[in-house]
């Protein structure tokens, strides 16, 4: 379906005011191109050989003034309703657009700046939204006009009528003209825009680096490069727009006067022909009014090529293929967990995880340790369904994960990344995530659990502490606290630690220590660790090599073993290898 087709179908989702709001308009219309007749009126019955009849034309001038009451009043009615209509269309679309971004996958984000997505929902929406409240408003009352102005033009004489449609074809001809290259060049605008957004958005994210490093001047200049190619393509677009707008009204304006001259002339040197002034006059005021709404439409196709282009852009992030979110909830599992010949890649065939077998009972601490790359995070982004296996099976308690919602499996899951992320709001909300079956009592007790009192100690307002993005105003640790605090508040049956000690220090890792030795009880716990110091009482640890489990065991069979997990070992508590 093409793109002025799909907001097509968005805008009869509100179609009562927009139908209304062109009803009002075609009113409208109506009573303003009353106005003429009028004076042809009072021009051609009441002012005849320098009499005046007076009484008539004050009736007749009252009736003009009425009309422009109407006019104005309908034509206020007209804008509400179409404000509305289009206000709501964009409404619904940003909806959608937010909505379809939380059902995308992972991957899709990994391969598409931030930046670019936002200026998709926000800068593209926007423009979409002058297409409803702009374009669409003048084009209404455009055509609205131009066919009435016709059909007065046709009541009153019917062969200039028919030698005023040349204009017509002339416009529509000139509408595809410009759409050819105007297409190009919005494109081109609307990528750049998104390109800038998405460096804007890792500027500020990497501002601490570029500062330390002293890279502004180099930020500055890549910025000025990408806008100065954008600025380039704007010329461009302004360069198509002057020549082809207002100059070329002029020029069809000043060939229908002539031919209006050309063919009253001729006819008033006709035998018995009288061109009464009056008519004379109403030709001239429709052919004024033919070309106002002919200037409005030309001057929109800029603003109508921009909010197609702009559509396009938002419809294909729409396309992408997402997952519905669904509300179905399953019984919390027991937690038992089976990889079974797991094989995964992230692209093509260049597997980063290798026919990998492993199980991991109800209760249990399993720990992955590895060195960089080795597949310790992938086989975390596996059990929690970020993605899915390229080959084998991932069971919980006998069942394949992906024969369940997403959603469904992760109801019963918690995770603390390596990095955590909190949310603008409180520190209540950012460990509740706003869920109505978390209390505030439940959030205090998991708080207090790892070692609230870190957190809340320093904060004048505890829980209710405001949190602004990504909780820069609190220390590494407390932010991991609070994330870790977050994981347990949801009861998951399986709890898996990303990182979760590596910024933290080591007090602050011994209170969480205690605390999930307390907590894991019932929960299957997976460890991702660099810190071989915080898995020492893991029931099992996994050592991962390019994607393979070369060694497993507890942390005293590895020792015994002499082989990489001893290395690795050694070498993190400064003692060679060899000794």
């Amino acid at each position: 379906m093409s793109t002025g087709k799909r907001l097509y179908h968005y805008a009869l989702f509100y179609k009562k005011p927009i139908i209304l709001g062109l009803i009002f308009l075609t009113i409208a219309v109506i009573a303003d191109l009353t106005g003429p007749f009028i004076a042809k009126q009072i021009l051609d019955e009441h002012i005849t050989d320098g009499a005046i009849d007076l009484e008539p034309i004050l009736m007749l001038l009252a009736v003009f003034f009425g009309l422009s009451i109407v006019t104005a009043v309908f034509r206020y009615f007209m804008f509400i309703n179409l404000q509305v209509g289009a206000n709501r269309v964009v409404q619904k679309l940003r909806n959608d657009v937010f909505q379809h971004i939380q059902t995308l996958p992972i991957q899709y984000f990994d391969n598409l700046p931030a930046g670019k997505v936002v200026a998709r929902v926000t800068n593209d929406t926007e423009a979409i939204r002058n297409l409803y409240v702009q374009v669409l408003s003048q084009f209404a009352t455009s055509i609205i006009s131009i066919t009435g102005v016709y059909i007065a033009m046709f009541i009153l004489d019917v062969k200039m009528a028919a030698i005023a449609l040349f204009v017509i074809p002339i416009v529509y001809i000139w509408m595809l003209a410009y759409r050819k290259y105007a297409s190009q060049y919005n494109h081109i605008v609307r990528t750049k825009i998104a390109d800038m957004n998405a460096m804007l958005n890792e500027s500020i994210q990497g501002m601490s680096i570029i500062q330390a490093f002293k890279r502004e001047k180099q930020m500055d200049q890549e910025f000025e490069e990408m806008n100065e190619e954008h600025y380039s393509y704007q010329r461009k677009l302004l360069k198509l727009d002057s020549a082809t707008s207002f100059n070329l009204v002029q020029v069809l304006r000043s060939i229908m006067f002539a031919l209006f001259i050309l063919v009253f002339g001729s006819q008033s040197m006709e035998p018995g022909a009288i061109v009464s002034a009056g008519l004379l006059y109403a030709f001239v005021d429709y052919t004024t009014r033919l070309f106002n709404p002919i200037t409005g439409i030309v001057n929109q196709f800029s603003q109508l090529e921009r909010s197609l282009v702009a559509g396009s852009r938002v419809f294909e992030l729409l396309n992408e293929k997402g997952e519905k979110v669904e509300d179905k909830r399953m019984e919390r599992y027991e937690g038992n967990v089976e990889f079974k010949d797991v094989s995964f890649a992230y692209k093509g065939d260049d597997f980063v995880l290798k026919n990998l077998n492993f199980v991991a009972n109800k209760g249990e601490t399993v720990a992955l340790v590895g060195h960089t790359g080795s597949g310790k995070s992938s086989i975390m982004n596996l059990l929690f369904r970020f993605y899915d296996p390229t080959k084998g099976k991932i069971l919980i308690d006998g069942i394949d994960i992906t024969s369940l919602p997403r959603q469904t499996i992760r109801n019963h899951m918690g995770i603390v990344l390596q990095d955590p992320y909190l949310f603008s709001g409180t520190i209540e909300t950012n460990v509740s995530l706003n869920d109505p079956k978390i209390s505030r009592e439940k959030v205090e007790s998991a708080l207090e659990a790892v070692g609230g009192e870190r957190v809340l100690k320093n904060l004048e307002k505890g829980l209710d502490e405001p949190v602004i993005e990504k909780g820069s105003t609190l220390s590494s640790g407390q932010r991991q606290l609070v994330s870790f605090a977050r994981a347990l508040a949801f009861d998951p049956a399986i709890l898996i630690l990303d990182e979760a000690t590596s910024n933290i220090d080591t007090e602050t890792e011994e209170i969480i220590q205690h605390a999930m030795d307390v907590l894991k009880k019932g929960r299957t716990t997976f460890i991702i660790a660099h810190r071989l110091s915080t898995i020492k009482n893991a029931d099992r640890i996994l050592v991962l090599d390019r994607g393979e489990i070369v060694e497993s065991g507890t942390h005293d069979e590895l020792l015994q073993l002499q082989g990489r997990y001893e290395q690795m070992y050694k070498l993190q508590a400064g003692v060679s290898p060899n000794a």
